[in-house]
C-alpha cells in the first residue's frame, strides 16, 4: 500500500526576510501611509467650490443667482460647535473692458454672512446684517448659505445694449473675523475659499 502525501499551500511570509524590528516598521510606515492618504482625501473635500452663477433682467434691476458647495475642514467644524462664529463673505464684481484705459468696474458688491451654533439650544444661525434664521442641523444651515438669490439695482444705463460686460464672483472665509488667538495660527485650514468663477453678461 502507498501512501501519498500533499503539502497545504500556505501564504508566503515576511517573516524569514524581515526581522522582528524590521516587520514592525514596514507595518507602521504602512499605517502611516494609509493616514496621509486619509487625510489628504479630507483636506481635498474641505473647501468652496461655485456651481454655477447668472445675472439677470428682472424689471428695473437684476437678480443675481449662485450655488456653492461649502464643505468644512474638521478643524472648522471643531471650532464652530465650541461657539465660534465663522464669517463668510460674497464678492460679486461686473465691469467693462476699455481698449484705451483701465477696466471700469461697474457693479461691486461685498455681501457678509455669518455661521454660528448656540451650544445651549443645539441651532445653528445663518445671518446676514440685522437678518437671521435658525436651522435644526448643519447641513441644513450649509444648504441655505450654499444658494444666493440678491436682487440689485443698478443704475439706468450703466450696463448698455450694445455692449458685453466680465462678471465674476466667489465666496471665501474671512480669518480677519476670528478671535485673535486664531488668527494667530491661521493656515489652508482656515483660508477656505472658491476660485473667481467668471462668465460673461450680455444686457
Amino acid at each position: 500500500m502507498t501512501a501519498f502525501i500533499t503539502r497545504c499551500c500556505t501564504r508566503p511570509s515576511l517573516a524569514p526576510f524581515l526581522g522582528g524590528g524590521a516587520l514592525m516598521l514596514w507595518l507602521a510606515a504602512g499605517c502611516l501611509c494609509a493616514w496621509l492618504s486619509l487625510g489628504a482625501l479630507e483636506a481635498h473635500a474641505a473647501g468652496i467650490d461655485v456651481r454655477k452663477a447668472t445675472l439677470t433682467s428682472v424689471d428695473d434691476s437684476y437678480l443675481l443667482e449662485a450655488e456653492f458647495d461649502i464643505q468644512l475642514s474638521p478643524l472648522l467644524d471643531d471650532v464652530l460647535h465650541k461657539g465660534v462664529p465663522l464669517y463668510f463673505i460674497l464678492e460679486f464684481e461686473v465691469t467693462r473692458s476699455r481698449w484705451y484705459w483701465a477696466n471700469e468696474k461697474v457693479v461691486s458688491i461685498k455681501q457678509q454672512q455669518r455661521l454660528s451654533f448656540d451650544t445651549l439650544t443645539r441651532q445653528y444661525r445663518v445671518g446676514a446684517g440685522a437678518l437671521y434664521q435658525n436651522f435644526p442641523t448643519l447641513t441644513a444651515a450649509l444648504a441655505f448659505m450654499s444658494r444666493t438669490y440678491r436682487r440689485e439695482t443698478i443704475e439706468p444705463g450703466a450696463l448698455r445694449k450694445d455692449s458685453s460686460y466680465a462678471a465674476e464672483l466667489r465666496l471665501r472665509l474671512d480669518p480677519t473675523q476670528l478671535p485673535k488667538l486664531f488668527q494667530l495660527n491661521t493656515g489652508r485650514d482656515w483660508n477656505i475659499g472658491s476660485d473667481w468663477y467668471r462668465w460673461t453678461v450680455t444686457p
